[in-house]
């Protein structure tokens, strides 16, 4: 069975950042075969991993229900859709990508989900990782895209607004009773040190800081610069995500 690592947090937290430095850690260290799964329907995580999305989740099952394909004799609607998921596969060296992208209608993605978990399913015993970046908020879970993860990566960005959000998160993950192993609280893009204000909600919320990750210029140049975040030099960043998930795989939690 695949290790199953989310990545969740509040807009602009720079969550799929995380995500794609989590991917670079492990392709780096050769624990491939990883499966990236972008499960925003504003999907970037592909950009930032240097992958080309040619299709989406979303895309395919639009397609099937506009251009009413024929079924082959035999053959269920489910089945066909499994089979045609294989397109909205991207594969590389040691790490593929999938993306769920826009749903079926207006703010609809509930059977995009639907499928995306039953695709991720089927997809586990083939990876020995598996790296979700999540939608901004908290809708993902109340959908139960994510569940039966064992590292809950919960990103803020260095404000009380986003230590809020990811109190609220954790709120919800108890609530629905979700199958989530560990949770870790992660601080991204601090200039220097956390501002007393952060860390005084934080104690308020009962919450500690599982890492803290420094703003780092070099992260927004490789942005702006659209190069991938597997190419990405040495940094201050990403060697706060390198010792995070060092010490989070060293003591892999267990059923």
């Amino acid at each position: 069975m695949s290790y199953n690592i989310a990545v969740a947090g509040k807009g602009g937290s720079g969550k799929t950042t995380v995500a794609g430095l989590v991917v670079r850690y492990l392709k780096r260290n050769g624990m491939g075969p990883i499966l990236a799964v972008d499960a925003d329907p504003n999907a970037n995580l592909g950009e930032s991993l240097g992958l080309s999305v040619r299709q989406t989740i979303g895309a395919i099952i639009a397609t099937f229900n506009e251009e009413k394909i024929n079924i082959p004799p035999g053959m269920t609607k489910e089945a066909y859709l499994e089979i045609k998921l294989n397109d909205a596969m991207v594969e590389s060296q040691g790490l593929d990508l999938v993306a769920m992208g826009r749903g079926e209608g207006p703010a609809c993605y509930c059977y995009p989900n639907l499928l995306l978990r039953k695709f991720m399913d089927s997809m586990s015993g083939n990876y020995r990782y598996i790296v979700m970046d999540n939608e901004a908020g908290m809708e993902h879970l109340s959908r139960r895209t994510t569940q039966n993860i064992d590292e809950l990566l919960l990103v803020s960005n260095h404000s009380v607004k986003g230590v809020r959000t990811i109190a609220r998160v954790k709120e919800l993950v108890e609530e629905l009773k979700l199958v989530v192993k560990r949770q870790s609280v992660i601080i991204n893009m601090v200039p220097d040190g956390l501002d007393p204000n952060v860390r005084e909600e934080m104690s308020r919320l009962g919450m500690e800081p599982t890492a803290i990750i420094p703003l780092d210029d070099i992260i927004s140049e490789s942005d702006i610069a659209m190069k991938s975040l597997l190419e990405l030099p040495e940094c201050r960043a990403a060697s706060a995500v390198d010792t995070l998930m060092a010490e989070l795989l060293k003591n892999k939690v267990s059923a």
